[in-house]
């Protein structure tokens, strides 16, 4: 019994030594891998100033950003240190962030340091503070699941998560932390 066991552990060595001998055999030095890219830009523009009008021929808003990367195949534009300004009859907003991606469907997505500014005069809402913001372009709608602080001439209000419609001001909290009034 014992010599069979001793030929089977020298089989079963060999036979791991020859699996392993390309990774034994290979030089102790491992090369560093470059970036993999995924998707290189259609093209790239530096100091971007965009506008876009709708289908009616109103302006519809206006881009301005140090760098944009169109990926054309992919259906989206990348910004970085982006601002928007979104245009409508009654409530016009000024969106910045540090980054942004817009897609073909107008859904623009902001992230970092997000703030919205109302431009309208008078209006009991003036900033919308977030780290993430998802915009519809199109309808106007603003949406946000992370924390999110809006101020208005008299008020500061904390909240995790928002849906806001920029049409008709009407922003609604998901989770309300806290809200400061301010005497005039």
């Amino acid at each position: 019994m014992t010599v069979l066991r001793v030929l089977l552990l020298i089989v079963f060595s060999l036979t791991m030594l020859w699996l392993w001998y390309p990774y034994l055999s290979q030089s102790g030095q491992v090369t560093p891998r470059s970036e993999e890219v995924l998707a290189k830009p259609d093209y790239v523009a530096i100091d971007l100033k965009q506008t876009n009008y709708a289908e009616n021929g109103q302006l519809s808003y206006q881009i301005t950003a140090d760098r944009m990367e169109l990926y054309q195949e992919l259906g989206f534009s990348h910004f970085t240190a982006p601002i928007f300004t979104l245009y409508n009859d009654q409530q016009n907003w000024q969106l910045k962030a540090n980054e942004a991606t817009l897609y073909g469907n107008n859904t623009l997505i902001l992230e970092g340091q997000v703030q919205a500014t109302n431009l309208t005069a008078d209006a009991m809402i003036k900033h919308i503070n977030a780290d993430h913001v998802q915009v519809d372009i199109n309808e106007k709608h603003m949406r946000s699941e992370h924390p999110v602080e809006i101020t208005g001439p008299n008020l500061t209000i904390s909240g995790k998560g928002l849906i806001a419609d920029l049409n008709t001001e009407i922003i609604e909290l998901i989770n309300h932390t806290e809200t400061i009034y301010y005497e005039q």
